[in-house]
């Protein structure tokens, strides 16, 4: 009843074939569990962005609209301002 060494290593790599199998099969099941949770969690940094994207179209649109103000009022100054001193230029002129 002797066992030879080739059926010994031959049981040998099929115990550690199989350890090896369960081993990547945890390490599959833990890897699905970490995406399923990553995949959430971009889910909901996505929904805060969109967000975030809303608020700052708000912002930009007051942000134009007062520029807008504003150069309109400059636009208006300046105008009149030009037209004071182009009269006198005028008048100095003549």
């Amino acid at each position: 009843m002797t066992i030879e060494i080739s059926e010994l290593f031959t049981g040998l790599f099929y115990i550690l074939l199989m350890v090896l199998i369960i081993a990547l099969i945890i390490f599959v099941i833990n890897a699905i569990k970490t995406l399923g949770k990553v995949d959430k969690l971009v889910d909901d940094i996505s929904q805060k962005s969109n967000k975030l994207d809303g608020m700052f179209s708000i912002i930009d649109g007051a942000t134009d609209a007062v520029v807008g103000f504003s150069d309109n009022i400059v636009g208006f100054f300046s105008n009149a301002l030009g037209k004071i001193f182009y009269r006198k230029k005028e008048k100095e002129d003549e």
